[in-house]
């Protein structure tokens, strides 16, 4: 960090710590005990591609890399804000593969020099009311917060703070609430 970052106020960037993903199944179980809420078997990786073939040979290789493991198990596409999703399907008692295979895609996107467009991932749970629940994990942060979606693109704000009560000791939840961004329309949720 420079001179002009100290005088500024600027920090650097977290470092994204993506081990932190390897809490994820412990969480499902408290979700499932604590609130009812069940993994889905669906996790996502969200990514700004940049212009050009490195970015597309990327994500090919991430596909075949995914593909190769499990199946066509693997879809990509792109969101109205221009970034590509790449949407990890799993059995729904699975959550270790799902999460080994969310940190592939994340470690490949980010050993080829991708680290800076990578935005989140999320990993789906639903309960038997049929609210759903994603856990999202934010890069630059290094950190997780629950994004609980309804019908009109309206939050289920308590559920999420429910969520982040019973994880407090298994992930690290971002502390300001202002970053926990809606992912509307994100595929597996």
């Amino acid at each position: 960090m420079g001179l002009l970052d100290k005088v500024f106020g600027r920090t650097p960037p977290v470092r994204p710590q993506l081990d932190q993903l390897f809490a994820i199944p412990d969480a499902a179980l408290t979700l499932e005990s604590a609130i009812g809420m069940r993994p889905t078997g669906l996790g996502s990786v969200s990514f700004r591609e940049v212009e050009g073939g490195a970015s597309a040979a990327v994500t090919t290789d991430v596909q075949a890399l995914l593909d190769a493991d499990s199946g066509p198990a693997v879809q990509r596409s792109v969101d109205s804000y221009g970034y590509t999703w790449l949407l990890v399907r799993h059995e729904p008692t699975d959550v270790p593969g799902l999460v080994t295979d969310l940190h592939a895609v994340n470690d490949t996107l980010q050993a080829a020099g991708f680290g800076s467009s990578l935005l989140c991932s999320l990993v789906s749970f639903a309960d038997d009311a049929g609210r759903r629940l994603a856990l999202v994990y934010l890069y630059k942060r290094g950190t997780f917060y629950p994004f609980a979606p309804l019908d009109g693109q309206r939050r289920d704000n308590a559920l999420e703070l429910q969520v982040r009560t019973a994880l407090t000791h298994e992930l690290t939840i971002e502390p300001d609430l202002s970053r926990w961004f809606p992912v509307w329309g994100a595929p597996g949720l």
